[in-house]
Formats: structure tokens, sequence, C-alpha cells
């Protein structure tokens, strides 16, 4: 009998293809819902990905309300699952602080306390740049003891989305730790649609490149040859997490799900632009520089780029042979990342694929 899983953030992108890759394995799903009219369509999303959406019911609560908002009856539902995954966050550029943690720190801190009541694995979805020891230093946080960071000013330097991330891995690592709680964490690249159809919804930053791209506000490069924007294919992604969850070796462990093979920046937009049957720039402009730019009023919004969202082009590599190895022990393998970045251009813009 495969087992119940709860998903806090199911109805964005990643939650929907993860509700598609556990339902289509068969196991029933508890989707946390702020709105529970909001299921008939997310059962719809779910079947269209090749999942089974009839096996996702709603489980009515809110990240952002004191004990998840959960009445007695869905908190007793709760407490029969066997894996938690938490995917859900508010996104937005330039989030404000307070904002920021309420959802994304406290309320991790409730799923954390959730998971454990339950005895259930808890799959926590970080981001690759927590895998960047010197990123985070220049951030503020102090990697010995995270706890005494001083997180007001991490969140200055980051902004308010991913300085709550940040914060958030740290507190709910120390959280399960006190309650002897069972925790796996994740660590995403920046998504990339799907490996075959190139499903990819707008408000993702490679959707955003590749609008720029298309409307030719692309005109340079960010930062030099050696930046590049790591990426990871989502349904790689969420089979990644579906395993992750379920693997008893990677109980305590982290995996950093991110490909690669992934081109320097001037190379990935060469790729779209192929797609998309226009030219690629050549030159490329200093990221120091586009950060003051970006510091004129309205300049963000004219270009359609925001300063938060550079500090995930950068020069540093990762060590992903852990990743590869729990790939290769259960099977799954890499998708072609050129088809799929390809795919995912045709995907916003199939006039523009299509030359027409």
């Amino acid at each position: 009998m495969k087992q119940t899983c709860l998903v806090t953030g199911a109805t964005g992108f990643i939650g929907r293809h993860l509700l598609a890759s556990l339902t289509r394995e068969g196991h029933p799903v508890l989707a946390l819902l702020r709105q529970p009219q909001q299921l008939p369509t997310l059962q719809t999303q779910v079947t269209a990905l090749g999942g089974a959406g009839e096996r996702v019911s709603a489980l009515v609560g809110d990240l952002g309300v004191a004990g998840l908002g959960l009445s007695a009856v869905d908190r007793a539902r709760a407490q029969a699952v066997a894996a938690v995954f938490h995917l859900g966050a508010h996104f937005a550029w330039r989030l404000p602080l307070q904002q920021a943690r309420t959802v994304n720190v406290e309320g991790a801190l409730q799923v954390a306390d959730l998971a454990a009541a339950a005895d259930a694995r808890l799959l926590m979805v970080g981001g690759f740049m927590l895998h960047n020891p010197a990123h985070l230093q220049r951030l503020g946080v102090n990697l010995p003891q995270p706890a005494s960071s001083d997180w007001p000013r991490v969140y200055r330097r980051s902004g308010g989305y991913e300085g709550s991330k940040i914060e958030a891995h740290f507190t709910v690592q120390r959280r399960m730790r006190e309650l002897q709680g069972r925790l796996t964490c994740v660590h995403p690249a920046t998504l990339c649609g799907h490996s075959h159809s190139g499903h990819l919804l707008p408000g993702q930053p490679l959707a955003g490149l590749i609008d720029n791209l298309a409307h030719g506000r692309l005109s340079a490069i960010p930062g030099s040859p050696q930046h590049w924007l790591p990426l990871v294919c989502v349904d790689f992604l969420a089979e990644l997490l579906r395993l992750a969850a379920f693997d008893p070796a990677l109980e305590g462990g982290e995996l950093l799900a991110l490909d690669d093979r992934t081109p320097n920046l001037a190379g990935l937009v060469a790729w779209l632009a192929q797609a998309l049957q226009t030219s690629a720039p050549r030159r490329h402009l200093p990221i120091g520089l586009l950060h003051t730019l970006l510091k004129l009023p309205g300049l963000p919004t004219l270009l359609h780029t925001e300063p938060e969202s550079l500090d995930f082009i950068q020069t540093q590599r990762f060590d992903t042979q852990d990743t590869q190895a729990f790939a290769a022990r259960h099977g799954l393998a890499w998708p072609d990342l050129e088809s799929a970045v390809r795919a995912s251009a045709r995907y916003l813009f199939p006039h523009r694929a299509l030359g027409m």
C-alpha cells in the first residue's frame, strides 16, 4: 500500500510536478491549500502532467497562520502521513523582512513541528546557494553557529526572499534536531522547464530571461564568460524529491539538485536564441555595473530585471557527485539539458519558435 504524503506549495511550479510524480506512483496526497476551491483545478493540472489528480485531496491551512490554520479534523489527518514535502514559500522580489519571515521561516517551523509530531520524514526544499559557503559568509551568515547570525543584516544584503529561505534552512535543521525528527534537504538550482514539453510558468527566473531575449531587452550578457545560471529540469527535480523522501540512506542528508552540464550564461542565451530564432547578444556587462545601474529609479522595471536575481548568476562551481551517485542508484536519468532549454523557450513563445 502506497504511503500518504503531505505537500505544501502544491499549487506552485515544483508542487504540481511533484504531485504528478507522487500520484503516478500511487501515493495519496494531502495538499495544504489556503483556498480549498482550488482543488479541482489542481487535480486537473496534475492529471495533465501525467499524474492521477483524483489521488489529491485538500488539507485546508495557511503557512502564515498560527497552527497552520488547521482544524482538529485536518490536524488528525496530517498525523497519518509518512512524508511531508515542504515547498511552500512566499516568493516576491523586495519582500519586506517581517512578511518574509512570517511565512518562510515561522511557517516552515510549524511544518517541521507537524512532521515531527507525525513521525513523518520532512523533505525540505531549500536552494542551491546554500551550497556556496563563501556566498553565505559574504551575506553575514555565521556558519559555525547560524543561530547567532545577524539575520536582519543578512536580509538587507540578500533580499527578503533569499534571506528568509536561508534562515529557514538553518532554523528548521535546529528544530528537527531538538525534536529528534527525520529530515532530508534538497537544494534545487534555477528551474528549467519540463525536459520534453518545456512546461514552464512565466514567474520563473529562466522565463524572465527568455522573455527579455524574445522582446529585445537583453542587449548584453550579465557578468563575464565565467558566469553561469545553474539549472535543473523540473520533472527531474520532482522525481528526485520523491525518491529522496523515501530513501532510508538519505535520512539526515542533503542533495544538490543541479545539472553541472549547464553552460555559461553566453551558451545558455545562445541555446535560447536559436530556439526563438533571434540573435543573441555577444558583449558582456559586468555584474557590479549592472547592480549599480539597477539602483536607478525605474530601471529594474524598464529592464524587467531585479537586483536580487543577479546573485544567482555566478562563477562558483559545485560538487554534484553525491547527487549523481544517488540518481544512478535509483536509475534516474539526467535529461538532455539543451533540448529542455530549447523546449522551454518554445513553450513560452511557440509562435516565435515557429518563425510566425
